[in-house]
């Protein structure tokens, strides 16, 4: 059967990335066109956010389960008691941990850099749903950048060099503390499996080298690579509220946690979507 459409208040908060959906109940079950709608509305602006969702743990993985299959929390680190599904970030925990570390950890724990989640697995994550548990009365922002757009932003012999290239990611630079997996080899520039545009699928955390160059050459791409996807005019900045839901594709974007809320508390939890391998 097919669904009728439905027609949702969106409110898009840049140019090509970004948008609020408003008047939606996440509490309850969705009906097949809203899942739909909301689904088309999230493939367009490539993150979404539900304003006061307030979700518990059981709703967070009801609504998940809605758009995809969860994964386990995260390959290397457990769920919360209940919710193996739920990945939970508590920043005053992470710097309790971090106490001892050197001033580098210790600020890569209040401010998380640019990346694309868990990219070194072969099947990296669909998409990503935040829930904002706990959020400082200043400061803690996200921010995300279009990957597509700024493949988009190349030039065309640009894009043409870029397009038969591969390259490495891994784990051990942000999880070296919990375990370590296997490198796993990934396009430097994906097609999206739903929509069919093209974007860079490379970032500062993971992706290690690019396997067909040497190591100065790769070293020169990437940091040009990452420089460039991260452009503001490629970037959407996200002010949360306690109990707002963050929804982003995973194969579209990078996202960054803006390191600015000092020693504040800063509490979210995440539910990830089983993804496919990248071509």
């Amino acid at each position: 059967m097919v669904s009728t459409a439905v027609e949702l208040d969106v409110r898009q908060l840049s140019g090509t990335i970004g948008a609020e959906i408003r008047g939606l109940d996440l509490t309850q079950p969705l009906d097949a066109a809203t899942i739909d709608a909301v689904r088309a509305a999230w493939l367009r602006s490539k993150v979404v956010f539900f304003p006061g969702a307030n979700l518990s743990p059981e709703q967070h993985v009801a609504f998940a389960r809605q758009f995809g299959e969860p994964t386990p929390a995260h390959p290397l680190v457990p769920g919360i008691e209940g919710y193996p599904e739920i990945f939970e970030i508590d920043y005053g925990a992470a710097r309790m941990r971090n106490a001892n570390a050197d001033r580098r950890a210790f600020r890569i724990e209040r401010g998380v850099a640019w990346h694309t989640d868990v990219t070194f697995v072969e099947r990296p994550p669909m998409g990503s749903i935040l829930n904002a548990v706990q959020i400082p009365p200043a400061g803690g922002d996200t921010m995300w950048c279009d990957q597509q757009a700024a493949y988009e932003g190349l030039s065309e012999r640009m894009r043409s060099f870029l397009d038969g290239l591969t390259a490495s990611h891994e784990s051990g630079r942000a999880f070296a503390s919990f375990g370590e997996l296997p490198p796993v080899v990934h396009p430097v520039v994906r097609t999206h499996p739903e929509t069919g545009k093209r974007g860079l699928f490379v970032n500062s955390q993971f992706t290690t080298h690019i396997v067909e160059l040497d190591l100065e050459e790769s070293d020169a791409l990437l940091a040009f690579l990452c420089g460039h996807a991260t452009k503001p005019e490629y970037v959407v900045r996200y002010h949360w509220r306690e109990g707002d839901l963050g929804w982003w594709d995973n194969r579209a974007t990078q996202h960054a946690v803006v390191g600015d809320f000092g020693t504040q508390a800063r509490v979210i939890q995440r539910v990830t979507l089983e993804g496919d391998r990248p071509y």
